[in-house]
């Protein structure tokens, strides 16, 4: 890699390389916050968050829905294994607006046996399918 402010990115989760190639920016969640990773940042490793990831290379941005895992971060490289990324046309917005109104309903039933945390985990991650699969259609 000749252009210092260039690294290499690859994401993988269990069914495939999801991205891998060389990128100039890079934003996410993680689980102490949201982060942003430019060539040259301080080697890091930490836990991935539900929720948008953004790749620019050159002039372009990508985003996709990011569910959970874990990074690695070094000056010229970044791995991510996700227990499961998507692209917005990969996305069935009817599949994931179900999966929120069952997740409202098990939000709403005060059942004591729920795992909140579970709950409001697939919540979260039905409102990100919705909020990416809706750019799409765009």
């Amino acid at each position: 890699m000749a252009d210092s402010n260039v690294f290499h990115l690859q994401v993988i989760s269990p069914d495939r390389i999801f991205y891998e190639g060389d990128v100039t920016f890079l934003e996410l969640n993680t689980t102490e916050g949201e982060i942003g990773i430019l060539a040259g940042h301080i080697p890091l490793t930490s836990i991935v968050a539900p929720g948008i990831l953004r790749i620019t290379s050159q002039d372009e941005v990508k985003e996709a829905a990011l569910h959970e895992g874990f990074i690695e971060i070094l000056p010229d490289k970044v791995l991510i294994l996700a227990e499961s990324c998507e692209w917005p046309e990969e996305i069935d917005l009817n599949r994931a607006k179900e999966a929120q109104i069952r997740a409202e309903r098990r939000l709403k039933s005060n059942d004591s046996n729920l795992n909140m945390a579970r709950a409001e985990l697939a919540l979260h991650k039905a409102l990100l399918r919705i909020e990416i699969g809706e750019h799409a259609d765009k």
